[in-house]
């Protein structure tokens, strides 16, 4: 006889809960089954351990020839990566359906609403009374101001770490900034769908835009990475960097499809 508990009179063995899921989209450009894989071999020893037992979604929409879709599925597998669905149309959504991937819709990011600095015209400034004078009740104005605009939707407050990450552990910021107050050390892995702020020093992996924001940047006050990625778009720093850029303060942004890695106050 079992002894584990059976499910309370009433309640069900099992439920279902919504949960959100983070998977790295892995895009075809080529159907050749022998250019892929020599690219996903290069890639994941470009990354190391940074994608490992990631959930994968292919994204083949821009093919239009057929692939191998059980070589690519194993050679997956083979660097411990885990395919899960598939974007992909007609004989190729059909073959990758019948080797075991879900069809899914991948939706283009939500950009986030770009901020600028509000003009000085409509600042608005308060007076204090003048000696003597003591409070007073504002005046009604002579005409009714025009009506404001609407104010836009408040995006999420960003996420705040205050303490150091260790090797091992990860933070995902969904929808939002990620701000680390302490180091971020080898091993560590930030990941943020807007920007990340580290005060303090850098030492493991960074990744802004993770669902496509090429706007998004990376701040440190001391950066010595392993790899930093924005929307997808990422470098592994595999010696030290120059010394203009070794454990200063920078800024990280993409510059069309290329990184760029920029000291804070040049």
């Amino acid at each position: 006889m079992s002894d584990t508990p059976s499910p309370r009179k009433g309640q069900l063995a099992l439920d279902f809960k919504s949960a959100t899921l983070y998977a790295l989209r892995v895009v075809l450009q080529d159907h050749n089954t022998d250019a892929l894989l020599a690219a996903l071999e290069r890639r994941m020893t470009d990354a190391g351990s940074f994608f490992e037992d990631e959930p994968v979604v292919v994204d083949a929409s821009q093919l239009e020839q057929a692939t191998d879709w059980a070589a690519l599925i194993a050679a997956l597998r083979s660097h411990s990566l885990h395919p899960v669905g598939v974007v992909a149309e007609g004989e190729n959504l059909s073959a990758a359906k019948a080797a075991g991937l879900a069809a899914v819709d991948l939706a283009n990011p939500v950009q986030r609403p770009v901020s600028t600095p509000a003009p000085d015209k409509d600042v608005p400034v308060v007076a204090p009374p003048a000696p003597g004078e003591g409070s007073r009740a504002i005046p009604e104005p002579a005409e009714a101001p025009a009506p404001a605009a609407a104010l836009p939707e408040l995006a999420p407050a960003a996420m705040v770490i205050n303490r150091p990450l260790r090797s091992g552990q990860r933070i995902y910021a969904r929808n939002t900034d990620l701000i680390v107050i302490g180091v971020v050390s080898q091993g560590a892995e930030v990941i943020a769908d807007g920007n990340i702020h580290v005060y303090g020093p850098l030492r493991g992996k960074a990744m802004a835009g993770a669902r496509g924001d090429t706007s998004a940047r990376i701040f440190t006050t001391q950066l010595d990475p392993e790899l930093l990625a924005i929307a997808g778009v990422y470098r592994v720093i595999e010696t030290q960097l120059d010394d203009k850029l070794h454990n200063k303060p920078t800024i990280v942004q993409l510059d069309g499809d290329v990184l760029r890695i920029t000291a804070l106050g040049n």
